[in-house]
């Protein structure tokens, strides 16, 4: 069973950063697509941004995209998450997704939603004040 733990939310000014960081188990998780989602306070949980099984692609949502980037090392088995210029809109329960199996290899990082995980960590809490 894969178990995903994120670290690094806290308390950030808005314009700050922040870097988020998700340690995975289990022996193939150089063959996991890997993610990113956020809830915030009231609202659905909404996709981030995700990283193919071998770091060669990466897809963003329209509201990060140039102010966060995912990256992963296989060989540590984990998965991180760089967020620069935050905005208030970013406070959110941020939570690392696994897409493992078929799925997590051939499946596009654009058909990545919250009703098709296989696996969440726990969530770390992101708050940015303005």
């Amino acid at each position: 069973q894969v178990q995903l733990v994120e670290s690094g939310g806290g308390l950030v000014q808005a314009g700050g950063s922040l870097r988020l960081s998700c340690a995975a188990s289990g022996r193939t998780f150089s063959s996991y697509g890997m993610g990113w989602f956020r809830q915030a306070p009231g609202k659905e949980r909404e996709f981030v941004t995700a990283i193919s099984w071998n770091g060669g692609s990466t897809f963003y949502a329209d509201s990060v995209k140039g102010r966060f980037t995912i990256s992963r090392d296989n060989a540590k088995n984990t998965v991180s998450l760089q967020m620069n210029s935050l905005k208030s809109e970013d406070t959110a329960v941020y939570y690392c997704a696994a897409k493992t199996g078929a799925s997590g290899r051939h499946e596009p990082l654009s058909s990545w939603n919250h009703n098709n995980i296989g696996v969440w960590g726990q969530g770390t809490l992101v708050t940015v004040s303005s």
